[in-house]
């Protein structure tokens, strides 16, 4: 089918630039001396996994645990649950781990880890540190770290008994700088938090074997691994206007997109109304920090996806994308009924609003790939 013929709103993915992302991230990987371990909460797909882990090479990451029973139905065994796990869940976790699934969970939390060791499920544990990220995570130098380590005996093999496996930190501050070098400073930072944690707990017995960091953008620009085992980014499968605004990818590796059509035309109002608004699109402005004329995505031609200069999504209602007009030749250009491509701000905010991706391979959709969505 020609792209142009698909209803809309339609979430495209681009194969060409998928499949030169991936290439990008596994060389990268492979420089490094670290294992991959794609982060597949963006992606949500086990087709894009394959690719993502070289035909399931690597291990994977998911956010959910909804996510991690979809792979391993996909045979996806190796996986890490990279989101705090709670008490209330060790059933369900445990449970795909007797289906198979080798499961690594996370805490930041010395009670959660009491619960982990005293469920009695055979669970690898990794301890979540704080690079700098401030999200979630205990300090490399603090006593938490240690008290989430004494919940287990200090040497377990795997699979012999809950035990703790490891460590591991995300660089989520990497997406609030703007420059290459800024990046690469913080992916030092990140590495040298979590190799710190790794030093401790095996100066105190502790046997460690994943030291796990991770991001798009540090991950893409580490210039030293040393200490690691593996990086987790996610996005660079996709990339989007956020990653393309900090220089970490270009316009043209931006594999996701979003097919919407005109609807309208609010002359009085200086408009062109699409049919992609808050539900398509998201209400995610990341970009916004370094291309405030960006809005909620960028207007592209359907066939080439080559931007139409000037035009972007500057407003969103539910069910309805606003562009401001301020050339009146944009109306002639794009009638009612005409399709347009949005880049997205955040892909993986955008990819979430649908079931499945339309494959494109120049001008047509050569097929679907399905995807997993909540919890």
């Amino acid at each position: 089918m020609h792209v142009t013929d698909l209803p809309t709103p339609s979430l495209l993915l681009d194969k060409a630039r998928l499949t030169a992302n991936v290439g990008r991230m596994l060389k990268q990987a492979e420089k490094l001396g670290v294992a991959l371990r794609p982060h597949l909460k963006t992606a949500k797909s086990a087709a894009v996994g394959t690719l993502a882990t070289d035909k399931l090479r690597y291990g994977i990451t998911v956010s959910t645990l909804k996510e991690a029973a979809y792979f391993a139905d996909h045979g996806f065994l190796d996986i890490t649950y990279a989101v705090g796990i709670v008490p209330g869940k060790l059933d369900e976790a445990a449970a795909l781990m007797q289906r198979g699934v080798e499961l690594k969970i996370i805490t930041d939390s010395p009670d959660v880890a009491r619960a982990v060791a005293a469920h009695g499920a055979p669970f690898d544990l990794l301890a979540e540190v704080d690079c700098g990220d401030h999200r979630g995570g205990v300090q490399a130098d603090g006593d938490d770290l240690m008290e989430i380590a004494a919940a287990f005996r200090p040497v377990a093999e795997p699979g012999e008994a809950p035990r703790l496996a490891g460590v591991l930190t995300h660089a989520g501050h990497s997406y609030g700088v703007n420059s290459i070098a800024e990046i690469e400073r913080i992916a030092e930072e990140e590495r040298l938090a979590v190799v710190g944690a790794a030093d401790r707990l095996r100066a105190a017995g502790h046997r460690i074997d994943i030291v796990s960091a991770g991001s798009t953008p540090t991950a893409l620009y580490s210039k030293d691994a040393t200490g690691l085992t593996e990086y987790r980014p996610g996005v660079f499968v996709f990339f989007d206007l956020d990653q393309q605004s900090r220089g970490v990818c270009q316009r043209g590796d931006i594999a996701l997109s979003v097919l919407a059509s005109v609807i309208g035309h609010n002359k009085a109002a200086g408009k062109i109304l699409l049919d992609s608004g808050g539900l398509a699109l998201s209400k995610d402005r990341g970009a916004n920090a370094f291309r405030p004329e960006v809005g909620y995505g960028e207007v592209c031609d359907p066939e080439t996806a080559a931007p139409i200069p000037g035009l972007y999504v500057t407003g969103v209602s539910q069910e309805h994308g606003h562009v401001k007009v301020t050339d009146p030749a944009a109306y002639e250009r794009l009638p009612v009924g005409s399709k347009v491509r949005i880049l997205p701000n955040h892909a993986c905010m955008t990819a979430a609003a649908y079931d499945d991706y339309g494959i494109l391979e120049g001008t047509e959709v050569t097929e679907r790939w399905d995807r997993v969505n909540g919890w």
